[in-house]
């Protein structure tokens, strides 16, 4: 028999993975301790988890890979073949369709009478911003800022310095974040950098006492100093979505929660392992959330399927968005089951979270 961790050694998965695939029903143990709840796995379940890693590269359904596991166990290789033929031809079609969008989209862009340009290189701002409010701003954006090195004007912060207001938004395509703080000293016009991440990190590192600090942005070079430390580096050349468009959503239920109750709600009650995050392709747990007729918010359990109000996030998501949110009451506002769930302040509506939903698998 192997644990857990010998077979995400040798079957090429992550215990989580098999977490996730055990309560799927893909790959189940073939004993789990009463006691302790370890899972435990006999030596022919290596070539299915081996198989089942190379399915979930290739792309496939888990739909699809609970028969092809049955198949394989069964020595059907009829079915085996017909499914891995099947999905070979879903992929190519669907990078055919890629294609000819992608070339569609190339032209429109090479034809735009106003093409974009990059984020200025020439503007000089300089402003001055209350610690707490900056630091407060870096904590709530931080979460939702993007790894992928594909897109890497994902990989930072932006700084719209707007007015008197400066905005920070983070955002890796299934969730961002906006928050903001009061600036006083600048008086030109907008400026927008992409600070990348290392950076703000160090800036934030500099965030503490209850002073103002210095934020400067010559070019593509950002500064900012705090009593007699200071922190500088590039701006990230890349341009930043225009997140403005991205916030007017249409209205919503909203429900105030108290969020160590919620958080906790969250942690202890029930999640449907059938989503898979589509930056990674790893597995993840989902809440599926409803807001009542009375106002509250509940975690529905995995067979209240059928109210079309619920909508299913991940959970590890969520509860980010909720450390970061930094309040003890929090207004959650789910509209319909495709469109985004926000997470705002009571306090401050425009420092906000937005977490996209995860379709249900049925």
């Amino acid at each position: 028999m192997r644990s857990i961790g010998e077979m995400a050694r040798d079957g090429g998965l992550s215990a989580s993975a098999l977490r996730f695939y055990d309560r799927a029903g893909v790959l189940v143990p073939a004993w789990v301790d009463p006691v302790s709840g370890y899972r435990w796995y006999e030596p022919r379940q290596l070539e299915e988890a081996r198989l089942l890693a190379r399915l979930r590269r290739a792309g496939m359904p888990l739909a699809d890979i609970r028969l092809v596991l049955a198949g394989w166990a069964g020595a059907d290789a009829d079915l085996v073949r017909g499914l891995l033929e099947a999905h070979l031809r879903r992929l190519e079609r669907g990078l055919s369709e890629a294609r000819s969008e992608f070339s569609t989209l190339r032209a429109l862009l090479d034809h735009r009478e106003n093409p974009m340009t990059s984020l200025s290189t020439t503007t000089v701002a300089q402003l001055s911003v209350p610690v707490p409010e900056l630091a407060a701003a870096l904590d709530t954006v931080r979460f939702a800022a993007g790894t992928d090195a594909e897109l890497p004007m994902l990989g930072g912060v932006l700084f719209d310095i707007e007015g008197e207001d400066l905005h920070l938004v983070a955002t890796d395509r299934y969730r961002m974040a906006v928050a903001r703080a009061r600036t006083s000293g600048h008086g030109g016009p907008q400026t927008q950098v992409v600070v990348p991440l290392p950076l703000a990190d160090a800036m934030r590192a500099l965030l503490t006492g209850e002073e103002s600090a210095l934020l400067s942005a010559d070019g593509d070079r950002v500064t900012l100093e705090a009593g007699d430390r200071q922190t500088a580096g590039q701006s990230l050349g890349h341009e930043f979505p225009d997140y403005r468009r991205l916030v007017h959503l249409p209205a919503g239920q909203r429900a105030r929660i108290d969020t160590t109750a919620f958080r906790e709600a969250l942690e202890t009650g029930p999640v449907r392992a059938s989503g898979t995050r589509e930056q990674d392709g790893e597995p993840c747990d989902l809440s599926v959330l409803r807001v009542t007729e009375n106002g509250t918010v509940i975690v529905c359990a995995d067979d209240d399927d059928d109210d079309q109000n619920n909508v299913a996030v991940n959970r590890e998501f969520l509860l980010h968005a909720l450390t970061a949110g930094a309040r003890d009451e929090l207004i959650l506002e789910l509209g319909a089951p495709t469109a985004p769930l926000a997470i705002r302040r009571p306090d401050d509506e425009k420092a906000f979270s937005l977490l996209m939903p995860v379709r249900l698998e049925n």
